[in-house]
């Protein structure tokens, strides 16, 4: 067992629930520091980055309450800070890993958190391998988070659930105000989702209370045929007047273009991915041209990852669990692991905290398998429902100022 400092990050887009699990990791440290394991964890500020530049704020004595950490679990976003930081090999790039050495030794760091996605969860690969290599004893432990719920080995990711009930109540409350007019009109939603279409599926969960839900849905996994899109808002406006439409960001054409490239060009970002933009927007020209009938597209945007306020109770009791749980796997010797949840075979739904190799995890996608996709590529399952309906579930109430939700900020 080694004894020595913790440090926690996080990294990559933000969630509601993120924080939750930055408490779970707050928590279990403490619980090891009773111990005589880790007296101290520390948070990098803005992930990696600021790690490098040893920006870093001391969580044992900011966090010296329970009111504190809940307060923290209702926080959105990274408290933290974030970054976008893609970390190349240590043969191409051998200082930097150097330079993280030279500080895990200054600071007596012996386990490593990374909150994190796909890009999150190499970094921890890389790092954990190398530390291995150059022995230095130490414990590095990815713990997932993001809202593409796109991470393999995990049953799903902390993040997700809120975000998945953020669409569904939205597009429950958007199906309700389309809906109030006679006049023929297409309303088009677009939903974040570039590689897998798991967030933009739960547009469907708007139907399991009432029936109504969005008419089509389009997901990444499925090329995107404009003739099947026209003819399927005919069929459906001969069932009622509002047709209500839920597209990925990521939905690609035969050719494999995106179809939202065909605004602005295409850009890359610091990742090398395409930089995706407007896919509601296009089709709602498309729509406009063939079809002629009242159409609007809404980009659900930054609020499907930061409305706490409405923030799944099952997602962050999970997020704080998968956090907790991370460093009890450190202190029992797991390294170059993401911690995982999985869902447990029993009547009720109920999950558990394991671990898989981070190597078999990092830059792989876990995309929507075809049993959750319909035949006709617009729309999902039985199946996909039935797997996504215990993740919304539960509510959490903020504590509330002045009308507004508290936040803890670092």
């Amino acid at each position: 067992m080694l004894i020595g400092n913790a440090i926690v990050g996080q990294s990559g887009g933000p969630t509601a629930a993120i924080n939750a699990t930055l408490a779970g990791v707050i928590r279990g440290a403490k619980d090891a520091e009773k111990k005589g394991i880790i007296p101290t964890i520390y948070g990098m500020r803005n992930g990696i980055e600021g790690f490098l530049a040893e920006n870093m704020v001391n969580l044992s004595q900011i966090f010296d309450s329970e009111g504190k950490l809940k307060t923290l679990e209702a926080t959105p976003a990274a408290a933290l800070g974030s970054c976008r930081k893609k970390m190349k090999s240590p043969e191409d790039d051998p200082k930097t890993y150097a330079r993280l050495v030279e500080i895990f030794k200054k600071y007596d760091i012996r386990y490593f958190f990374y909150i994190g996605g796909n890009d999150s969860m190499d970094t921890v690969s890389k790092l954990a391998k190398y530390a291995k290599e150059h022995d230095y004893e130490m414990c590095v432990v990815g713990v997932p988070k993001t809202i593409d719920n796109d991470l393999t080995a995990t049953d799903h990711t902390p993040g997700f659930g809120s975000a998945a009930k953020y669409v569904a109540i939205t597009m429950k409350e958007i199906l309700r105000d389309v809906s109030v007019y006679t006049m023929k009109a297409v309303t088009i939603v677009e939903i974040m989702g570039r590689d897998a279409g798991w967030l933009t599926a739960s547009a469907a969960l708007a139907g399991i209370s009432d029936g109504k839900g969005p008419d089509l849905i389009y997901l990444p996994e499925r090329k995107f045929d404009v003739n099947e899109f026209i003819a399927s808002i005919n069929s459906a406006f001969e069932k009622h007047p509002a047709v209500l439409v839920a597209v990925s960001e990521g939905i690609k054409f035969a050719d494999g273009r995106y179809v939202g490239e065909g605004l602005g060009g295409r850009k890359i970002d610091a990742f090398g991915h395409v930089a995706l933009s407007g896919a509601g927007k296009v089709l709602e020209g498309l729509v406009k041209e063939e079809i002629g009938c009242k159409v609007r597209s809404i980009e659900l945007n930054l609020p499907q990852r930061c409305a706490s306020h409405i923030a799944s109770a099952t997602d962050i009791a999970e997020s704080v669990g998968v956090g907790f749980a991370a460093v009890r796997a450190a202190v029992q010797g797991k390294t170059g692991v993401m911690m995982t949840i999985d869902r447990l075979e029993c009547e009720e739904y109920s999950v558990g905290f394991s671990s898989a190799d981070i190597s078999a995890i990092a830059n792989a996608v876990k995309r929507v398998p075809d049993e959750y996709i319909n035949e006709e590529g617009n729309g999902v399952t039985d199946a996909c429902i039935n797997y996504l309906a215990p993740l919304i579930v539960g509510e959490i109430t903020p504590e509330y100022e002045n009308g507004l939700p508290k936040h803890f900020v670092l």
